[in-house]
């Protein structure tokens, strides 16, 4: 094996399996309910494993299987015979090592990510996570659901790996806690326009601010020198760009029921990635003389 491939806290999915194998790092055995919730998050009817990958599974590891019943309970009673006879959990962490084995998800890597957001907050109530290599590692442990949340926020650990604007994230952080992804974009789209209103000290909003604010004949701020024909154009698709703003994510969402309006993952990064390049440019804006 090359040296450095298994660092510590982040261990090799091998390297797990040997460990909790082995008395001196026994797992005690978990609760009923964490057995319940680990085998409804890994038998998810939609994007948990499938009848014949849990089949698998559990001969390899000569675990009891009750047979072809539903997957959660399947998981459940195998789950919980394990720890009876072997007096841990140790078994049930291999199997789910063996489940998120990066192989399984060579032609998938996006399955991988959803099993891992379904595992990881039943996991961090033990001090333990699914990590990036697919291995089982020990993390701070969460004893609260905000705690949990707070921990297994894939979405939030994404927008900081993105660099996301500081300004953006101010407006939607919590919301992001919550996974309140309507909100999210709805509070970060608000950004932009106080953003406007702090630097320009109007107080109007929308369209009307962002002409105030931006128009090449009469805006309060530049965000270049406006001297050529191009200068001009970037300043006025910036101001273009804050009225699509209001109009794609603001004023929609403001306005329709929660119910009828779904915001997906990808819908927030997409708008979560667009409202700091905004926020990027002003940074650099100047009152105009």
């Amino acid at each position: 094996m090359q040296q450095g491939l298994c660092r510590p806290p982040v261990r090799c999915l091998a390297n797990v399996i040997k460990e909790i194998d082995s008395k001196s790092m026994s797992t005690p055995s978990f609760p009923s309910a964490t057995l319940t919730s680990l085998a409804k998050a890994i038998g998810d009817t939609e994007n948990g494993l499938t009848g014949g990958e849990i089949e698998q599974l559990l001969h390899q590891l000569n675990m009891y299987d009750p047979g072809e019943i539903t997957k959660w309970k399947r998981l459940v009673a195998a789950f919980d015979h394990s720890q009876r006879t072997r007096g841990n959990a140790d078994r049930v962490i291999t199997f789910l090592a063996r489940a998120f084995a990066p192989a399984r998800y060579v032609h998938n890597p996006e399955l991988f990510d959803i099993r891992r957001r379904l595992i990881n907050p039943v996991l961090v109530l033990h001090g333990l996570k699914v990590n990036d290599e697919g291995g089982i590692a020990r993390t701070k442990g969460a004893s609260t659901l905000m705690e949990v949340q707070r921990l297994t926020n894939t979405v939030r650990e994404e927008l900081n790996r993105r660099g996301t604007h500081k300004e953006v994230l101010a407006y939607c952080e919590e919301e992001i806690l919550r996974h309140g992804y309507l909100h999210a974009v709805l509070e970060a789209s608000k950004s932009v326009f106080q953003r406007l209103r702090d630097m320009t000290g109007l107080g109007i909003d929308g369209s009307a601010l962002a002409d105030a604010a931006l128009s090449t004949k009469s805006g309060i701020l530049a965000i270049n020198s406006l001297n050529t024909e191009t200068e001009q154009n970037e300043q006025n698709g910036l101001c273009n760009l804050v009225k699509s703003i209001g109009g794609l994510y603001r004023n929609p969402t403001a306005h329709d029921p929660r119910l009828n309006r779904i915001v997906t993952e990808t819908e927030l990064y997409e708008a979560l990635s667009l409202l700091p390049y905004v926020h990027r440019r002003l940074d650099d804006a100047t009152l105009r003389a």
